[in-house]
C-alpha cells in the first residue's frame, strides 16, 4: 500500500530548498508514495515544474505581509487544522520556522512527522523568529519523529540550540544532474559574453545574506588589480536597487550585470569561468551544487556544507574564511594562475559526478519507509 506523504513549505519561489524539494517529489517512486505538496503561500515560479501527478495546494494564493505575526496569533494546532486538513501517513515539514510550527501541530498519533532544517541558524534569536517564544520552538521540534539536516554543519548547528529527543541526521539535497546538463546547452540570446573577459557568477535571491554587495566590492578590486573580470548575478530580491546603485557608486556597472531571476540559471553558469559563493550564511549550497555538475569552478567564503562539497583541504573547490579579504585573495589566487583554475575544472567535473539524483532520492525514500 502507498504511503501518503504531504511536504509542507512556506512557498515554492525561487530559493534554493524550493527548487530541491520539486526535484525530490518529482523523482519519488510512484508505486510507493503518494505526494501532496503543500505551500502556504501561493505563485512561486517553482510550481510550474510540479509534475501533473503531484497533489498541490496553497492555503493562501499569494505571501500576505506581516503573515509570521499574524501566524503566531494562532497554535500550532490551529494552524495545522487551516492549513493541512486531510490526514497522511506521514507530514514533512521541508523548511525551519513557519512550516514546521504549523506540522508540529498534527493531532494524529498514527502520522510520523518530519522537520527538515536547510540553514545554520547560529543563534536562538535567529532560530525562534517564527516561535512565540524559545520554549515554544523547543516542544514544536520536539513533535516531531526525525529532524533532517542537509548538512553536517546544519546538523551540528541545530544540536548546539535545540535538544531533540529523537533521531537527527544528515541527507543530501537532491538535484537533477541530466536535466541540469541538457538546460546547459540551450542558446543565450539576451547577454552578451565577451570572450575577451574572466566571467564570474553568483546565484542566489537579492538579500543580504547573499553576500552580494561583498561580491560586487570584491569585483571592484579585482578590476583595480587589471583583470579583465565581469561579474554575473543571477537572482531577484529587495537588494535589487541597492545593488544597482553600488556598482554605479563603484563605476563597475559596465562589468557587473545583474541578470535577474531565470527559470534555467544553467546556460549562464556554463558559459562562465569560475562560480562565487559570497554568502554570510547558506544551507547545503544548490547553486554550488549545480556548478560542479557543469563543471565550472568553486571558490566560496566557509559556510555550511562547503566542505563536505568540496573537501576539507580543497580537494575540488577553494573555501575561505568568511570575510572579504579571504574571498578576494582566494579569487584573485585562482584567476591569476589559469593552470590552477583548469585543475579545479577538471576537479568540479569529477566531483559534480557525485550528486546523483537516484542517489539522493533513494535515500530519502528509504528514511519515510523506515519511520
Amino acid at each position: 500500500m502507498k504511503k501518503k506523504v504531504l511536504f509542507v513549505i512556506h512557498d515554492l519561489g525561487q530559493g534554493g530548498a524550493e527548487k530541491v524539494l520539486v526535484s525530490l517529489v518529482n523523482n519519488m517512486d510512484r508505486t510507493k508514495f503518494d505526494v501532496s505538496v503543500c505551500a502556504l503561500f501561493g505563485g512561486g515560479v517553482n510550481e510550474q515544474f510540479l509534475e501533473p501527478d503531484i497533489h498541490f495546494r496553497a492555503v493562501f494564493s499569494h505571501e500576505i505581509s506581516g503573515n509570521s505575526k499574524l501566524m503566531k496569533l494562532l497554535t500550532p494546532k490551529q494552524l495545522y487544522k487551516l492549513c493541512v486538513r486531510k490526514r497522511y501517513d506521514i507530514v514533512v515539514s521541508y523548511l525551519e520556522g513557519p512550516s514546521a510550527r504549523v506540522v508540529s501541530g498534527c493531532p494524529y498519533h498514527e502520522t510520523k512527522l518530519v522537520s527538515w532544517i536547510h540553514v545554520e541558524q547560529h543563534t536562538k534569536e535567529w532560530a525562534v523568529g517564527s516561535f512565540r517564544s524559545f520554549a515554544e520552538a523547543e516542544g514544536c521540534y520536539n513533535r516531531f519523529d526525525r529532524t533532517i539536516c542537509v548538512s553536517k554543519y546544519v546538523l551540528d548547528d541545530f544540536n548546539a540550540i535545540f535538544k531533540v529527543t529523537h533521531l537527527s541526521e544528515v541527507l543530501y539535497n537532491t538535484v537533477e544532474s541530466r536535466v541540469i546538463i541538457e538546460k546547459s546547452r540551450e542558446a543565450i540570446t539576451e547577454v552578451y559574453f565577451n570572450s575577451g573577459e574572466i566571467k564570474l557568477i553568483g546565484i542566489g535571491s537579492l538579500k543580504e545574506t547573499k553576500g552580494f554587495d561583498r561580491l560586487i566590492r570584491i569585483h571592484k578590486r579585482l578590476c583595480e588589480a587589471g583583470l579583465p573580470v565581469h561579474t554575473y548575478i543571477l537572482g531577484k530580491g529587495p537588494e535589487r536597487d541597492n545593488l544597482i546603485k553600488q556598482t554605479q557608486d563603484l563605476d563597475v556597472s559596465n562589468t557587473v550585470t545583474l541578470l535577474g531571476y531565470h527559470t534555467n540559471p544553467y546556460k549562464y553558469i556554463a558559459k562562465c569561468d569560475l562560480f562565487v559563493c559570497a554568502s554570510y550564511a547558506e544551507g547545503f549550497s544548490t547553486a554550488a551544487t549545480e556548478a560542479l555538475i557543469l563543471g565550472v569552478p568553486v571558490c566560496t567564503v566557509e559556510v555550511s556544507g562547503m566542505k563536505e562539497m568540496l573537501g576539507e583541504n580543497n580537494e575540488y573547490g577553494i573555501v575561505v574564511d568568511n570575510d572579504d579579504d579571504a574571498l578576494y585573495n582566494g579569487i584573485k589566487r585562482l584567476l591569476d594562475d589559469p593552470d590552477l583554475l583548469a585543475h579545479y575544472k577538471r576537479q568540479a567535473e569529477i566531483r559534480g559526478k557525485c550528486f546523483s539524483t537516484e542517489e539522493t532520492v533513494r535515500a530519502v525514500e528509504d528514511m519515510l519507509l523506515k519511520l
